[in-house]
């Protein structure tokens, strides 16, 4: 079937072909011969009960420097479009929930991956609370006496911001550090938020694990490893990805954590397991697509594509 799919996402021009996992599903709806639009989230509007966006049609190729090409901008209306990606990055912040809201007009007529309600109740670091069983000790407040006597608890330490991503604002505090609160400081001044603090897991030396869930079943894994000196494993901090089977510990958090994604509506759902401890369940704009690809010989922006077909 030939869709009309609109991809809501920070510019296009500013990806990474070699690791971007939006840019390997454009390709693959490209290739089953569907019509690409391209928005940034700015470009969402409602008039009159209508949701509309400023939208240019999509072209993209695997070339660098030169991967996509953009068409005369158009307005159009979300209700007449098959899917919508919703992928542009974090932070989640009220903007990211105002365009919660406003795709939530449209879906599931126009289907909305991932279902922007459940986007909006399952925040990554929130949405994890609900399996503390195969969580870290983990804290979530703005007092500091609570943070310091959590710290005094556990000794070793991570801090980082509620809604925050890419591994930006995530700190190691070690038992000697003498920074706690001037960072405690500088969180309370950036934002109202609480932050969470998290005990140290030292398996981050052996890898943070990135797992991949497509409509609630594995996909597939990969382990990133983190630089030496370097707390975080993300890409993009110099993190080395390496090839990666489950254990027996994670295929038990996917099997309880696979259903309740099901029922939500998340389609494409990645999750972080450090020494067998779930850290975050991401839903706003996963990545780890071309990693697991080019580790394990498979092609998984198209199971993700048959199954948002399957759901038309």
């Amino acid at each position: 079937m030939a869709l009309k799919v609109a991809i809501q996402m920070d510019h296009v021009s500013t990806i990474d072909i070699a690791g971007d996992s939006t840019f390997v599903l454009a390709l693959e709806a490209q290739k089953r011969g569907h019509a690409l639009y391209h928005y940034l989230p700015g470009a969402l509007a409602m008039d009159s009960g209508r949701v509309l966006a400023k939208a240019e049609p999509l072209e993209v190729r695997r070339e660098d420097g030169n991967h996509y090409t953009l068409g005369a901008p158009e307005e159009i209306d979300l209700a007449d479009v098959d899917v919508v990606l919703m992928r542009q990055d974090p932070p989640f912040d009220m903007s990211y929930i105002t365009a919660t809201h406003l795709l939530e007009y449209v879906h599931p007529k126009t289907l909305v991956v991932n279902d922007p309600r459940e986007v909006r109740n399952a925040p990554e670091k929130l949405f994890v609370m609900d399996f503390p069983e195969f969580m870290p000790p983990t804290l979530i407040s703005s007092d500091p006496d609570r943070i310091n006597a959590f710290r005094a608890e556990h000794r070793d330490i991570i801090l980082k911001p509620l809604y925050g991503n890419g591994g930006a604002g995530v700190f190691h505090v070690t038992p000697d550090d003498e920074n706690m609160n001037a960072l405690l400081e500088m969180f309370a001044e950036r934002n109202r938020e609480p932050i969470i603090a998290q005990a140290y897991l030292k398996d981050v030396r052996a890898g943070d694990k990135r797992i991949i869930l497509i409509d609630g079943d594995v996909a597939g894994a990969t382990n990133r490893i983190p630089k030496a000196g370097e707390a975080r494993s993300n890409m993009h901090v110099g993190g080395q990805a390496v090839k990666s089977e489950l254990t027996a510990r994670e295929e038990e958090i996917c099997a309880a954590l696979g259903p309740k994604l099901k029922e939500r509506g998340l389609i494409f759902v990645g999750i972080d397991v450090i020494g067998g401890y779930m850290t975050e369940i991401n839903v706003t704009s996963p990545t780890g697509l071309q990693e697991i690809n080019a580790f394990d010989g498979v092609c998984l922006e198209a199971d993700i594509w048959d199954a948002i077909e399957a759901k038309l």
